[in-house]
């Protein structure tokens, strides 16, 4: 999984068709997807319940380009295991889940997974400050985690002082949340590189008319692209 800061589209599998897992992977990687992004929440750390460890395995047999699982869930490392065995690219854990990130991080790279850290909106940059050298990736919540289709957040000057913080250090920059043609040029300018959607990817699609999936990704991607060319 070589580094590279081009943009990054992720559409989120939690707004496709539950019943239709894979065939809805296998669509949007057609149709343009860079990264396919996991949301695996808990009903405890976030108040809502999706996919554990036998899910994640499932969906990795069709996905043919990167796996990204961010765990919103608390504890976190008691897990890492499970979600290596299923098959994970990268895994993000929240600074907000747990005392001791650090020991994660270490744990999820020594698994054999790249490592990411997600922020909360409430949460500044500066907390994963002393991390940067344990993550390949920070995720910036630009919604209140929990449920899919809610209203972006304004998160750009957070994004950019981490833009700031890391330097030339090989660390994506992860928007999750909100992301639409509209909001993407505004984080991407910032200094985000990779875009997680989920209703602005898959709405007017279906595994049996996956065009709009394309056309819905080709949309956010030329407006991020357009503006930072």
């Amino acid at each position: 999984m070589p580094f590279d800061r081009s943009v990054k589209i992720a559409p989120s599998i939690l707004s496709a068709d539950f019943a239709d897992f894979g065939r809805e992977i296998q669509a949007i990687e057609a149709q343009g997807a860079d990264w396919i992004h996991v949301d695996v929440m808990d009903g405890h750390f976030v108040p809502n319940l999706t996919f554990g460890p036998p899910a994640v395995k499932a969906f990795r047999k069709h996905v043919k380009t990167v796996m990204d699982v961010h765990l919103m869930i608390a504890p976190v490392d008691p897990y890492i295991d499970a979600y290596a065995d299923a098959g994970t690219d990268i895994l993000t854990a929240h600074v907000e889940a747990g005392p001791h990130t650090h020991r994660t991080l270490q744990a999820i790279r020594a698994a054999g997974m790249k490592a990411g850290v997600a922020l909360n909106p409430g949460t500044p940059a500066q907390a994963v400050e002393h991390l940067l050298d344990l993550a390949d990736l920070v995720c910036v919540m630009t919604v209140n985690p929990g449920f899919g289709g809610q209203k972006f957040i304004d998160m750009t000057d957070k994004v950019r002082t981490l833009r700031a913080m890391i330097g030339d250090r090989p660390i994506h920059i992860e928007i999750d949340g909100g992301v639409t043609p509209d909001t993407a040029p505004l984080v991407v300018d910032a200094g985000a590189d990779v875009l997680v959607a989920g209703s602005a990817v898959f709405k007017g699609g279906s595994v049996e008319t996956p065009a709009p999936y394309g056309d819905n990704i080709r949309a956010i991607r030329m407006a991020a692209t357009t503006l930072v060319a």
